[in-house]
């Protein structure tokens, strides 16, 4: 089992920055990709940005030139770095990781959410 622990959401203002944090922990042999999605209140959840273990990242275009997916010098964590907000941005934003373990067998596993609210 994997468990994924998100911080860093909050309320922040138009035109602010917030940086958010998770970690994932559990039975994890092999990291193929993590990222970030997001809901807003009616919408369907969203690719936010991934980064894919030696690949690429690849971000949703909404949030494209605004946002930026790292992974952390700490195993299994990935950082979203969030500027120049818009209330659009508004929404709960959950991490997302897949993988393998170490008893075999593929997983993918998602965060409780953290809450981002943009509104001044």
């Amino acid at each position: 089992q994997v468990q994924l622990v998100e911080s860093g959401g909050g309320l922040v203002q138009p035109g602010g920055s917030l940086r958010l944090s998770c970690a994932a922990s559990g039975n994890i042999l092999s990291m193929y990709a993590m990222g970030w999605y997001r809901q807003a209140p009616g919408n369907q959840r969203e690719l936010v940005a991934v980064i894919p273990s030696g690949g690429s990242t690849n971000y949703g275009d909404s949030v494209k030139g605004r946002f930026t997916i790292s992974r952390g010098n700490a195993k299994n964590t990935v950082y979203l770095q969030m500027n120049s907000l818009k209330p659009e941005d508004t929404g709960v934003y959950y991490c997302h990781c897949e993988g393998s373990g170490w008893t075999g067998g593929a997983f993918n596993a998602w965060g409780q959410g953290t809450l981002v609210t943009v509104s001044s």
